[in-house]
């Protein structure tokens, strides 16, 4: 089955919203001091905000007074030029939310979040099946989890400044790749093929060469802004699941290989989880304000496309085992009103391999 069908997709913006609403109905998700750091983060942003729309403002005066002098009418620079900035505009205004990513490197308040909205889960699961056989409902999760030592997180002393330029040289590399290719799109004759040829590259191994020769051609019938969206927003959500499962892999020991195949095993449901929060999230102000829920909406995710974990002395390969999502089909044929239904299945079908139980 492709990790990228529709079917996955879909269920993911599905996992959002339910998620969302399971999470919300946790007294105690609003007590954290995240909604603190996330009103700094605003007040950063409106600063951040003011300061890059003075230049701005400033060109677009000085562009006003050279329209008495020449005539723009019938130019297409001045408009490129402040497209352009307004674009740049944007990705800087997302500063909030990248300061949210920051924070979650930096302080254990994201963290413990996650950990204790799954808790919550857990909670909520024996709640909803009190009237069923105990010994018929799958393992908890929180116990167990809660037991392993996160790595290389914030609850370690590592020193904030390597924290700082660890998260720098990324978020870097990412945005010198977003700019680059959108300034070769402005260059005559090459430009108009380099969004498209950017979408191809990014869908070919994902969605196959068929669709991804479809998003190309679209690309060139379509208005560049449009594709460059389409691209950032893909981009955006892609980070931002990884930001948001980081509370996870910190406790389970995943090798870079491993994690490669966990992601790609998932993508289609964690595009369409993500997908949504990235589009809430890039609501200026109020998206900030969002970051803990969508953490705390990762918690119930986890649960689903994921096995309960081992205690810490008997974890060794249960990595291994989560790298295929061994339930993925049955799970995307579950009607959305019976989403608990195969973690009761599934318990008895998914030994380890030293003979313990990873469901």
């Amino acid at each position: 089955m492709p990790s990228f069908e529709p079917n996955a997709v879909i269920r993911g913006f599905q996992l959002t919203v339910v998620g969302t609403v399971r999470a919300l109905k946790n007294p105690d998700l609003f007590k954290h001091e995240h909604f603190r750091q996330a009103a700094i983060a605003v007040a950063v942003g409106i600063v951040i905000q003011l300061i890059v729309q003075i230049p701005i403002i400033g060109l677009k005066f000085v562009l006003y007074i050279l329209s008495w002098i020449i005539d723009l009418e019938s130019a297409t620079w001045d408009d490129d030029l402040l497209s352009g900035l307004e674009f740049l505009s944007k990705s800087v205004l997302q500063v909030p939310f990248v300061l949210m990513a920051l924070m979650g490197h930096l302080t254990p308040t994201l963290d413990e979040i996650f950990m204790q909205s799954i808790h919550w889960v857990d909670s909520t699961y024996i709640q909803k099946h009190k009237s069923e056989d105990p010994n018929t409902l799958r393992a908890m999760y929180y116990p167990n989890l809660q037991l392993f030592p996160t790595k290389g997180g914030p609850r370690q002393s590592r020193p904030k400044m390597e924290v700082l330029m660890a998260f720098a040289n990324r978020y870097g590399k990412k945005l010198a790749l977003g700019l680059g290719v959108y300034f070769l799109s402005m260059f005559p004759l090459i430009g108009r093929f380099v969004m498209p040829a950017a979408s191809f590259y990014t869908f070919k191994s994902n969605v196959g060469t068929g669709p991804a020769a479809a998003i190309f051609g679209a690309g060139l019938i379509l208005p560049k802004s449009y594709i460059i969206q389409f691209l950032h927003t893909y981009y955006a959500s892609r980070s931002l699941m990884r930001e948001l499962l980081d509370p996870y892999f910190r406790r389970i020991k995943f090798t870079p290989e491993q994690k490669i195949r966990w992601f790609r095993d998932r993508e289609g449901v964690l595009f369409g989880f993500a997908f949504a929060f990235t589009v809430v999230l890039k609501t200026p102000f109020i998206g900030v304000l969002m970051y803990g829920i969508a953490e705390a909406s990762t918690a119930y995710l986890v649960t689903k496309i994921t096995d309960p974990p081992p205690s810490p002395t008997d974890s060794e390969g249960f990595a291994e085992s989560q790298v295929t999502w061994k339930n993925k089909h049955d799970f995307l044929r579950l009607s959305l009103d019976n989403l608990d239904k195969l973690n009761v299945a599934i318990e008895d079908q998914t030994p380890s391999t030293d003979g313990k139980k990873f469901s």
